[in-house]
């Protein structure tokens, strides 16, 4: 069963290095003002991104349905694939 805000064929922004170069999925963010989420790389400065749908990034990572009930407005992070996910409120700058 499907279990985030938004339909697996919803838009959502993906690095494009998760794309296209298998790289894992380390920060996510639940935009407050549209409820839409990105799928990114943790990268510092942030990759490019494309738009992808909601389905692709859960397909790759069945681990996101742990943080599928993130409140918009909200983030979460994990250093690799084998650690929990942390989650905060976005700070001013980052929404």
């Amino acid at each position: 069963m499907w279990q985030f805000d938004q339909s697996p064929d919803t838009a959502a922004l993906v690095s494009k290095s998760i794309v296209y170069d298998d790289h894992p999925i380390l920060f996510v963010t639940h935009d407050e003002d549209d409820h839409g989420w990105q799928f990114l790389d943790g990268a510092n400065p942030p990759s490019d991104f494309v738009h992808v749908c909601m389905s692709h990034p859960i397909g790759k990572d069945p681990s996101l349905v742990e943080i599928a009930d993130l409140p918009p407005g909200w983030c979460a992070w994990r250093d690799s694939v084998e650690h929990s996910w942390s989650r905060e409120p976005l700070g001013v700058d980052e929404a």
